[in-house]
């Protein structure tokens, strides 16, 4: 029993943890980290400024600030990343240079539409740490619990095989996103100063490194759908077939959960090398390519969807059956209900349209107006 509640809670630490990552944070972190390159750009590619004292340009988490002239005040346009830019578009950010070169600790700004406006890029990078830690943490406990169920003989068995296959893909998905969440950072480099080149690489081989997280990651989210859909095409044969060989099905569970995924990561792959090689791929310009993967994800949630479904009328036809007490029938099917939610990531059916992949991004993208 210990051992079923051990592997709910990592599947349900899991699944949360999936959810989070993929909120609405990510589509605005992404369109700050944008801002952010636009402005790196900007401060590589633009000559130096006239030998003497200046406030040099720089980016300040919030706003991108050209070199400014001591005892004078410098506004540039709201940043274009804010969810509200809508709202302020025509607002100016106001930053003093003081006399000695140095710039003021504080804005002025009119692009607020919250107190907490201006920390915006502080407040992301504190959310990007919390996920990480969280993906840290659930990443410490995958590998103790797949190490346990490696090393103890006597839990080998069909189900367990099933989740030890499923904990590999998370697995693989949290390495794959520390990966390429660090590669990012050193795939710019915000000291060069070249103004003979449109983008500061810092490292091609660390470009093309996180490329291939970004794609393992693609590949692991999928292969954590699809072993979620082997689970519960399991536990439905279980239910429903009189006589079932766990051996003969297990080679099409592994194609599954798998081989499936490259089938719909493989053209994602060439259509992004084709026409949207740029940078880590991690942007989303035209949202046609990004269905690729989408689609065959939202079909195995249905999928499982409907399998719940089933499963649940079947267990309240068997819990009938045994002419149980009201209380004690609905106690089990509401305990067996809860097992099922994080089992079978039936709980990602609420986040499907909501996530922020299904913005349309390229719409954003197309409409940023220059830094300054």
């Amino acid at each position: 029993m210990s051992q079923v509640c051990l592997q709910l809670a990592l599947l349900t630490l899991c699944s949360f943890t999936k959810v989070f990552s993929t909120n609405s944070f990510k589509l605005v972190q992404e369109q700050w980290s944008s801002y952010k390159d636009q402005c790196l750009d900007f401060i590589n590619t633009t000559p130096p400024a006239p030998p003497g004292l200046v406030c040099n340009r720089t980016f300040d988490q919030y706003a991108c600030w050209p070199d400014g002239t001591p005892g004078s005040t410098v506004n540039v346009s709201c940043p274009w990343f804010l969810p509200w830019y809508h709202k302020v578009q025509t607002g100016q950010v106001y930053r003093s240079c003081s006399e000695d070169g140095q710039w003021s600790k504080k804005n002025t700004s009119e692009c607020e539409d919250d107190p907490e406006g201006q920390d915006y890029g502080r407040i992301l990078n504190q959310l990007w740490i919390m996920y990480t830690v969280g993906y840290s943490l659930s990443l410490g406990a995958l590998l103790l619990a797949l190490a346990i169920l490696i090393i103890f003989r006597k839990l080998h068995c069909m189900r367990n095989n099933i989740h030890m296959n499923l904990f590999a893909s998370f697995i693989l998905r949290a390495v794959s996103i520390l990966v390429k969440d660090a590669l990012l950072s050193l795939t710019l480099d915000p000291r060069s100063t070249s103004s003979t080149r449109p983008r500061s690489w810092a490292n091609i081989p660390a470009v093309m490194w996180c490329r291939g997280a970004m794609v393992m990651m693609q590949y692991s989210v999928m292969a954590n759908n699809y072993w979620l859909l082997v689970e519960g095409i399991y536990l439905h044969s279980l239910l429903v077939i009189t006589v079932f060989s766990e051996r003969k099905y297990f080679y099409s569970y592994l194609a599954i959960g798998w081989g499936a995924p490259l089938i719909f990561v493989s053209p994602w792959i060439t259509v992004k090398y084709l026409y949207e090689n740029e940078e880590c791929w991690e942007r989303n310009t035209n949202m046609g390519y990004w269905w690729i993967i989408r689609s065959p994800i939202l079909f195995a949630c249905l999928i499982n969807f409907f399998i719940f479904i089933r499963i649940i009328k079947i267990l309240m036809s068997k819990l009938r059956a045994h002419q149980m007490r009201y209380t004690d029938y609905k106690f089990r099917l509401a305990k067996s209900t809860l097992t099922l939610i994080p089992l079978l990531g039936i709980h990602a059916i609420l986040f499907t349209f909501v996530i922020d992949e299904s913005v349309p991004k390229g719409s954003v993208a197309a409409s940023r107006p220059s830094l300054l």
